[in-house]
């Protein structure tokens, strides 16, 4: 019936059919890409005034867009800001090369450290922290372990988060930080409270440290940043302070985007394994069962779930997430095979839940239409 139908049909009807297919595919990639173009013209003025957006899937540049434009108002915001953190405000143009602190997208980076120490057999994540720390175990937190560290299940009980970062940030050594940490109070046995906070990547990081006799800043450069090409990406090595890991990373749309396709290939990056490919689906396994209780997170956790420094989105866990308290938002879509970082420099989050769902959406489509 088939061969019937086509042996009617002439070459030029044939060839004219598979033309009108063609430019209706290209069509539809070319109306998403126009609505992301329109998201960001429409939302970057609620988002501090610059943004950018990079997709990449199946080894090239889905879509790379920036959007200038901050007001009076955002610049006098972004130089107290910069004035807290001691720095100079800079108000260029956002590009791939732009480089800005990241904040809790700082997490995604510190868990992947970890793991490669687990990847090695230097570390379990079994493993208690009282094994390495024992400042920890003098404090009754000797028995956590690495695994509920980087799930954020350690059952301390940590100051609210921007107090909790001002106090770290007046600290000058790993040392120094495991003192504070052992003096917070605990709020429930190891593994049985959610509490999103600093301590147990601050923990992880100091265990790496013991471990490795290295910096924490050293040895994200060696194991993560160096091999995935991050140039612009660092801890504040050489700043005298005590390296952040789950907050304290500056990076850049190009750095974490090469991040981020390591994730997508399975620790894999131009034909160099990173991670092991147990370790990062390890890291998108969700750690929060029914029976957790919830101490604090910053969004409501009725659809998401959290698994090694990184968000998990339910109900089947296919895409993982890492946002920042400044706006940015990386993510990698295992289903849809693409990965896409959002860079913004905002605090205020009004609305920020339903914009990412609107922009995901937006951003499915190019994927589904390339």
């Amino acid at each position: 019936m088939y061969f019937e139908v086509y042996s009617t049909m002439s070459i030029k009807n044939i060839t004219a059919i598979v033309v009108f297919i063609l430019l209706a595919a290209a069509g539809k990639a070319q109306t998403s890409k126009a609505n992301l173009d329109q998201w960001l013209d429409d939302n970057t003025k609620d988002m501090g005034g610059r943004a950018m957006l990079v997709v990449w899937k199946d080894g090239r540049l889905l879509y790379s867009r920036s959007v200038n434009d901050m007001t009076r108002k955002q610049k006098m915001v972004d130089k107290f800001i910069a004035r807290r953190q001691k720095k100079e405000a800079d108000f260029s143009d956002y590009t791939m090369s732009y480089r800005q602190p990241i904040a809790s997208c700082s997490k995604w980076y510190s868990a992947a450290l970890v793991m490669t120490f687990v990847d090695e057999g230097k570390i379990s994540l079994s493993d208690t922290v009282g094994k390495y720390l024992p400042v920890l175990s003098q404090h009754g937190k000797g028995n956590i372990t690495l695994r509920q560290c980087l799930s954020h299940l350690t059952g301390i009980k940590e100051p609210p988060l921007q107090e909790s970062i001002r106090d770290m940030q007046r600290i000058g050594s790993m040392d120094e930080a495991m003192q504070y940490i052992a003096d917070m109070p605990m709020e429930g046995a190891p593994g049985s409270v959610f509490h999103y906070s600093n301590a147990g990547l601050q923990i992880a990081g100091a265990v790496i440290e013991k471990v490795s006799g290295k910096s924490f800043e050293t040895l994200f450069a060696e194991r993560i940043a160096q091999p995935l090409g991050m140039q612009h990406t660092d801890f504040g090595l050489g700043k005298g302070r005590v390296a952040l890991p789950a907050g304290g990373a500056s990076s850049t749309p190009e750095d974490y985007l090469n991040f981020l396709i390591m994730i997508l290939h399975k620790g894999v990056f131009n034909g160099t394994r990173i991670l092991s490919e147990k370790s990062v689906a390890e890291m998108q396994v969700d750690r929060i069962s029914p029976d957790v209780k919830i101490g604090y997170s910053p969004v409501s956790m009725d659809n998401i779930g959290y698994g090694y420094g990184e968000w998990v989105v339910r109900p089947d866990g296919k895409t993982v997430t890492s946002p920042g308290l400044f706006g940015s938002i990386p993510w990698v879509d295992n289903e849809k095979g693409y990965c896409a970082f959002l860079m913004t420099f905002y605090i205020k989050k009004r609305d920020a839940e339903q914009r990412f769902k609107d922009l995901k959406q937006m951003v499915d489509g190019v994927a589904d239409g390339h």
